[in-house]
Formats: C-alpha cells, sequence, structure tokens
C-alpha cells in the first residue's frame, strides 16, 4: 500500500552529550542517512519526511543528497514533545498516502524486508509495530520492592517502524488533542481509540542510538549485516 514515512528526530540527544547522533557518522554515511536508505529501499514506501531541529535540517538534507534518497519530499522542525513533532511530520503527507509510518530517526539498521512485514500487517489490521520479544525476566517495582514478574512470553520490546492506517491514526490524533494526552508511543494512539495494532516481530539489530556506545555497536552490525550504502 502506499506508504509515507515520518522520520522523528527532533530529540535533544541528551544522554549524548548534547552531540546529535543522527548526524554521528555510521559506515561511510551519517546515522540519519543510513536510516533514509532503509526506506529508500522500501517499494512501498512513496515517500519520506523528516522532522528535525530547525538548525540541523541543512546537514539533514545535504546527507540525504549524498546517500542517493529521491524519496525525501519535506524536513519541517518539530515540538516540544515527540506527540508534537510527530504530528507536524503527518501534516506534511500526501494526500493520497493509505499508511503512516512513524520511525526513530536514531534505528538505522532497520531492515527493509521488516519494513515491509509491517506495512503488510498494518494493512490487514489497521496498525502494526516492529518487536521482539525479551530475554530478560522483566520485574515492577515501587518504592524500591518488586510488586510483580508478568509472564515473560506476554512482554515484547517495541521498536520502529509503527503503521498505521491513515483514517485510524488521524482519529487517535484527534482523541489525544481532545482529551489533553501526550503519548511517548504511536501504538498508544490507537490503543486508546480501541484499535488493534499487530506485533510484527523483527530482530534484536534494529537497536536505538542513545548512548556513544550504541554507536560503535551500530558500526559492527552494520558490517556484518554486508548493507551497501
Amino acid at each position: 500500500m502506499n506508504t509515507s514515512v515520518v522520520i522523528v528526530c527532533a530529540g535533544n540527544s541528551t544522554r549524548m552529550g548534547g552531540v546529535n547522533k543522527i548526524l554521528l557518522p555510521l559506515g561511510d554515511r551519517k546515522v540519519i542517512g543510513v536510516t533514509m536508505q532503509a526506506f529508500q529501499a522500501c517499494e512501498s514506501i512513496s515517500e519520506i519526511i523528516i522532522v528535525a531541529r530547525e538548525d540541523d535540517i541543512p546537514a539533514i538534507k545535504a546527507e540525504a543528497e549524498a546517500a542517493g534518497i529521491t524519496k525525501l519530499k519535506e524536513c519541517t522542525t518539530g515540538g516540544s514533545t515527540r506527540q508534537e513533532s510527530v504530528i507536524s511530520g503527518v501534516r506534511k503527507i500526501s494526500k493520497d498516502s493509505e499508511l503512516i509510518a512513524v520511525h526513530d530517526g536514531a534505528r538505522p539498521l532497520v531492515k527493509p524486508e521488516h519494513i515491509e512485514k509491517v506495512i503488510r500487517d498494518a494493512s490487514v489490521f489497521g496498525g502494526a509495530t516492529l518487536g521482539v520479544p525479551v530475554k530478560d525476566t522483566i520485574k515492577t517495582v515501587e518504592g524500591g520492592l518488586i510488586t510483580d514478574t508478568p509472564p515473560r512470553k506476554y512482554l515484547y520490546i517495541t521498536q520502529t517502524p509503527q503503521i498505521f492506517k491513515r483514517s485510524l491514526y488521524f482519529e487517535g490524533i484527534d482523541f489525544a488533542l481532545e482529551h489533553g494526552l501526550d503519548f511517548t508511543d504511536d501504538c498508544q494512539l490507537v490503543e486508546a481509540i480501541g484499535g488493534k495494532v499487530a506485533m510484527t516481530v523483527g530482530d534484536y539489530t534494529n537497536i536505538k542510538i542513545t548512548t556513544p556506545e550504541d554507536i560503535a555497536i551500530a558500526e559492527v552490525l552494520l558490517s556484518q549485516s554486508g548493507r551497501k550504502q
């Protein structure tokens, strides 16, 4: 289905010491360049919208050109929260887009074949997100004491992209704005209105670059993948 992707990279990179992680080198490209290339390679992706800090937009456009990105439609500035930034990007999508994908700019190792899997699942269920089963035993803690141990078989690490049918996603946005809700996860928008979201299983290499050591890990994973840049 005709899918627009909003790539969000408007954060402050506080855990990277203020250095914008999406503009760090990764292989022969920058992080955001590798991220865009994954969506460029997907036949179902019709356009890319970047949401970023205003000062970073010239560098992102230059990286897109250097990386051979032809699907970049527009770069726009974000808001004070992730949800506001995503909405800013969604407002730029084409009117004929059937599905809306939202992806973290700092997840450059997402595989094109996994993006296509999420698109297929979203077209069936209305919404879908990439994710993987947790490997560890998870505890809920309150006041420094363990209060519960949820069964591991029900727990997944949620990744991106998160993809939704256009009408469903806009309904979720309207609901959140009307009720003053601000979510950190796009699936919550659809969950809040009773929509179904499928969990599409990907793999553990789709890491989010958050701290300096993540770049070193991403370099190793990228070189092992043999992905062309």
